[in-house]
């Protein structure tokens, strides 16, 4: 239910996906643009590495939303969202993931700030030959950001519910929408990396780097304590 009106999705009974279609588009565009360890991610590699070297990040951040997605269609979602003992575990993973990924940042910068100093470049990689160091460790880096995030089991059980029939496959018109929902943060997700990636000289330059790096890893260590010390 859907202010009070019932989504039509038409799963598998001849119907059409009907008018509420629209709300949750609308809802997935605004969480989306919520602040969080995803966005940020997303932000610092776009204007450090620029697009090629993001999108695997993309791609891993979409397909563990999906994982959640069909997680909760199978009541595993439902499981971690109630379980104490299984949310304090991926709470606790969360944290340290986010933590790590904020103190490698934040080392960035110290580096580069000791580089600067001592009258010597840094040595982190340009968008290119980062772009070849390693696809599969983005898309990984990405994919564990979002499998290690509790919020996303709560989010998953609380929100899908909302847009489906009692009469509908639970199963199928979840996956269905969460492959709607990852092909629209697909393309904003794009459109936000070009645009960043766009200014990726500016963001590169030293100053402007050192301060993004000390910027994104601040803002990750506290994402990373908030998950650890915020019980739901």
């Amino acid at each position: 239910m859907v202010g009070g009106k019932s989504v039509v999705l038409g799963v598998g009974d001849g119907q059409h996906w009907g008018v509420e279609l629209p709300a949750f588009v609308v809802s997935v565009v605004l969480i989306w643009c919520a602040p969080g360890p995803a966005l940020t991610l997303v932000l610092r590699r776009a204007a450090l590495r620029g697009f090629r070297a993001t999108l695997p990040v993309v791609l891993g951040l979409e397909v563990g939303l999906y994982l959640w997605a069909l997680l909760a269609a199978a009541g595993v979602a439902a499981l971690v969202a109630t379980s104490e003992v299984a949310y304090l575990v991926l709470r606790v993973v969360g944290a340290i993931v986010l933590m790590v990924l904020g103190f490698r940042a934040l080392r960035s910068a110290w580096r580069q700030r000791r580089g600067s100093e001592q009258a010597i470049e840094p040595v982190d990689p340009t968008p290119e030959r980062a772009g070849r160091r390693g696809g599969w460790w983005a898309f990984g880096e990405g994919l564990l950001v979002q499998l290690a995030n509790p919020k996303a089991a709560v989010f998953m059980v609380a929100f899908y519910p909302q847009f489906i029939r009692a009469d509908q496959p639970l199963f199928t018109t979840t996956a269905l929408l969460a492959f709607l929902q990852i092909v629209l943060e697909t393309v904003l997700y794009i459109g936000l990396t070009l645009g960043v990636a766009r200014a990726g000289g500016w963001f590169r330059r030293p100053a402007i780097r050192r301060r993004l790096d000390a910027l994104s890893g601040t803002v990750l260590v506290g994402l990373g304590l908030r998950v650890a010390v915020v019980a739901r």
